[in-house]
């Protein structure tokens, strides 16, 4: 049975986290079944990880030329590492496969994060040994959890992602052979070549997108997302809307786009089709150097970035779409919920963000390996050196308090714009439009509230014209400058103007 990569990938590190991989030189059972342990637990929800036998490493990455292991050795490794697995308590077997790569042969075990989490295994092998231990991974190494991390631990195992979660609903026939396939063969994996005469149902068991129960195979709802012809048979709204409104929200104009299907294929298919009639590259020439300065209207490399991550974070529970909305000096990407709790307000003022626990880490996996994400804390850095690039201005990213939804802001560049602050092609535009709209909305979100002080954040944006996110940002500024304050409850209170 194969792994859904290849070695290369993962000697590289390009689509894995080093922090994922662990090498060894030998079978080491004591030290690899821990290593097993700790990524079965998963207690980052970074989705498990992959241990590599044959390779020598040094400071967590590979020593070159490659070892590799003797062929009389492979038979003994494998079936005392079978043994061994079955020490872990509750029941779990990694996927192994043995492979050749530059003329040797290696062993790869690939250990996905488990639903029945906690899982422990011996403190050594002695076969007296009685103490068992929860190994968590920490950096690139297993260790032993704090009393904390226990708690987590164990909390955790009452919320196995949804993305990971078998479906009830669906059938192993809602998945498709040859989107599985494209797959396969798109990231290089030994896995395509088997897939042409292995069993359906043991392919979907080796690429870990239907349960392991022989006598009650479903499949997991990542496996629908990434394989099923039709997803939103099964996560209704999981699609991407591109609204145009090129008379800002107030207008009469609006021109819609809808893209289903494969998260990848609509993603995609989102993204070229805001390349073609969205993206635009404006060059302007100089009589006294040779070179022209080209800048684009919105970078595609920050847009790339920001659909793909909220396609990687979405809530596939909740019944919205992503929406792209285009307007005149903006692109506003919305998607629900919002943000985890751990990432304040302030981290996403000042981009200072870092959060390890995915929503979604299956789903993570296949646009890792498609690279179409990183998931390294690294988006939005990505957003913001596309923008500096380009001469454009800075992004917004922003949520809710409740934690509803999120939006990134992105800004057209300047250049795009009229000195009035209308998008219009010029070339010699150097305005930035955003300072006079944000004392326009301030102005009218005050008017509106001093007529009618009752006025809830709902009523605001839909009489304004406003995403819910912007007034939700406006008043909460007023409030801070000391220009408005709440009296009572969210729903039955009144804004007091000072």
């Amino acid at each position: 049975m194969a792994v859904p990569t290849n070695i290369k990938t993962l000697l590289a590190g390009n689509a894995v986290e080093w922090a994922r991989i662990e090498f060894k030189e030998t079978w080491d059972a004591e030290a690899s079944l821990k290593t097993i342990c700790a990524f079965a637990n998963d207690i980052d929800n970074w989705g498990g990880g992959y241990l590599v036998i044959g390779v020598e490493e040094k400071d967590g990455r590979p020593v070159h030329p490659l070892k590799g292991i003797p062929a009389d050795k492979i038979d003994d490794y494998l079936k005392d590492m079978l043994n061994k697995c079955k020490r872990i308590q509750p029941e779990y077997l990694p996927i192994v496969e043995v492979v050749d790569y530059q003329d040797k042969k290696f062993i790869v075990v690939w250990a996905p994060g488990g639903y029945l989490r906690p899982y422990s295994s011996p403190k050594s092998m002695a076969r007296e040994e009685k103490e068992r231990i929860c190994y968590i991974r920490k950096m690139s190494s297993p260790i032993m959890p704090s009393e904390e991390e226990k708690r987590d631990l164990y909390n955790l195992a009452n919320n196995v992602p949804f993305d990971d979660r078998i479906n009830h609903e669906a059938d192993i026939v809602d998945l498709n052979l040859t989107l599985i396939q494209a797959y396969l063969k798109e990231v290089e994996s030994s896995l395509y070549e088997e897939s042409k005469h292995m069993e359906f149902v043991d392919l979907c068991r080796s690429m870990n997108i239907v349960n392991t129960l022989p006598e009650y195979t479903k499949p997991k709802n990542v496996g629908l997302m990434f394989f099923s012809l039709e997803p939103d048979r099964f996560f209704p709204y999981a699609q991407i809307d591109v609204v145009q409104f090129p008379e800002d929200l107030g207008g009469n104009q609006i021109i819609e786009k809808t893209f289903k299907g494969p998260l990848h294929q609509q993603l995609r298919e989102a993204l070229q089709y805001i390349r073609n009639s969205v993206i635009q590259e404006q060059v302007i020439k100089f009589p006294d150097r040779a070179e022209a300065e080209r800048f684009f209207n919105y970078p595609y490399a920050a847009i790339e970035e920001s659909l793909c991550n909220a396609i990687y974070h979405k809530g596939y529970d909740v019944r919205e779409p992503i929406e792209v909305r285009i307007l005149p000096d903006r692109i506003e990407i919305v998607s629900h919920p919002g943000a985890d709790r751990s990432i304040s307000e302030e981290g996403l003022r000042t981009y200072q963000v870092f959060n390890r626990r995915y929503r979604n880490r299956c789903i993570g996996d296949f646009l890792k390996e498609m690279h179409l994400t990183e998931g390294r804390n690294t988006g939005f850095r990505k957003i913001l050196n596309a923008l500096e690039r380009n001469g454009s201005p800075a992004p917004i990213f922003e949520t809710d308090p409740e934690r509803l939804s999120f939006c990134t802001t992105i800004f057209i560049h300047p250049q795009f714009l009229s000195p009035n602050g209308t998008k219009d092609g010029t070339k010699s535009g150097t305005k930035k439009a955003t300072p006079n709209r944000r004392t326009e909305r301030v102005q009218l979100v005050l008017s509106t509230i001093q007529e009618d002080p009752r006025v809830t954040v709902r009523v605001l944006a839909e009489d304004l014209g406003i995403s819910k996110n912007t007034i939700l940002r406006i008043l909460k500024e007023l409030q801070e400058n000391g220009t408005i304050k709440r009296e009572g409850s969210s729903r039955k209170g009144r804004w007091v103007v000072l």
